[in-house]
């Protein structure tokens, strides 16, 4: 199979199983990539998934030997179709966390880029490889890239083709974390099961306000903000839950400033 998904506690894993080509995308990944995050979203079992590769790559892009073979990727006898959405994903509320576990090339890095945020093994590596290739880039690259790590920057790396490791991606926004490789998949399920204790409405919400207010700039997106925020306390805030689950939420706060404090006196 060449994309392996497993579900447990509320947390999806979805790993590009072609590890022989290092998770390049065949016709048949293409396709299978949207299909399972569409399903996956659908399911209410499933609160938040965590994207990866079978090492030792992410996705090193489309198959290079079927373009310069037939200069195309999609299947043979297949003709080109445009999906109703923009980006490698089909539109979903559930949030999706790359975790990358090593180099991201090109349709792979863009495949990356659609994912709501990184989280890198030490191993990972970044590459836009569209002119090199002869090819530009139709997933959103020249407007995500340049949104995370700014416009000279991203120009910089689709112009060059040069990679940049795990740390110089931290340094620049482009990922949130570096981990050791052994660790990646475990903090990523990590952050998954954060997110999978807050009900999936809320995730939604939120997340859906984020992407709004991306598009938008000074005073309409703070009427915008506001507008949202009044309307979800008149007509759906749940009082009952918050009464039911504040004294779990004081007593996580307290047990995180213990901590900090427990560490602030052993650096004294």
């Amino acid at each position: 199979m060449v994309l392996l998904v497993d579900v447990r506690d509320k947390v999806a894993t979805v790993t590009l199983n072609r590890p022989e080509a290092r998770n390049a995308l065949s016709p048949e990944l293409a396709a299978a990539i949207p299909q399972a995050i569409a399903e996956l979203d659908a399911r209410e079992d499933v609160s938040a998934i965590v994207l990866t590769g079978a090492d030792p790559a992410f996705c090193a892009g489309f198959d290079l030997k079927r373009l310069a073979a037939t200069g195309t990727s999609r299947a043979e006898g297949t003709e080109p179709t445009t999906p109703a959405y923009w980006g490698p994903f089909p539109p979903h509320s559930t949030p999706v966390i790359g975790a990358i576990n090593g180099p991201a090339v090109t349709g792979g890095f863009e495949l990356a880029l659609g994912c709501d945020f990184l989280i890198a093994s030490e191993r990972a590596r970044f590459a836009d490889t569209h002119a090199r290739v002869g090819l530009m880039p139709g997933w959103g690259l020249t407007i995500r890239l340049p949104q995370l790590i700014g416009p000279a920057r991203a120009l910089q790396m689709s112009v060059t083709g040069e990679f940049v490791d795990g740390q110089r991606a931290f340094a620049w926004g482009l990922v949130n974390e570096v981990v050791p490789h052994a660790e990646l998949l475990p903090r990523a399920h990590a952050i998954a099961a954060q997110i999978a204790e807050i009900p999936s409405a809320y995730i939604a919400e939120v997340r859906d306000m984020y992407r709004e207010m991306a598009l938008l700039d000074g005073d309409a997106a703070w009427a915008r903000e506001h507008t949202r925020a009044r309307n979800w306390i008149d007509q759906r805030f749940d009082r009952a839950r918050l009464a039911g689950v504040r004294q779990d939420i004081v007593d996580r706060g307290r047990t995180f400033i213990a901590g900090e404090d427990k560490d602030a006196e052993a650096a004294r």
